[in-house]
């Protein structure tokens, strides 16, 4: 699914990356938990989350993501942006919580991480 169809479905601000808009993505991870982000998410994944803090972006980073929707209204702050800026990533907001978010994608197609075993 393209991101631009991502923020659409989601009703998202685009905060940075609308030159990205068009970057496909495969997969959905919802979590404010990055330790789970970091032991779960591999390739092309959108990362949904609650948390609005730069480990956010750190994480993001170390397991090279893309795009980053903040949920149930929040929004990063200019220093948050300025880092997610430095690495290349798309950060949407939107006001559904992180169940809907999670919901409304894959209800749309887009698949989640498989679990493990």
């Amino acid at each position: 699914m393209v991101i631009r169809r991502i923020a659409e479905l989601l009703e998202a601000e685009v905060i940075l990356g609308e030159d990205k808009l068009d970057m496909e993505v495969d997969m959905a991870f919802s979590s404010d938990m990055m330790s789970d982000v970091l032991a779960y998410v591999t390739g092309r994944t959108v990362l949904l989350t609650g948390l609005v803090n730069e480990h956010v972006i750190r994480t993001a980073e170390m397991v090279d993501l893309e795009c980053i929707v903040f949920v149930r209204g929040k929004l990063p702050t200019q220093e948050i942006i300025d880092k997610a800026k430095e690495n290349g990533m798309v950060l949407l907001a939107t006001t559904h919580t992180l169940y809907c978010t999670s919901g409304i994608l894959y209800s749309n197609g887009l698949t989640g991480i498989g679990r493990r075993k």
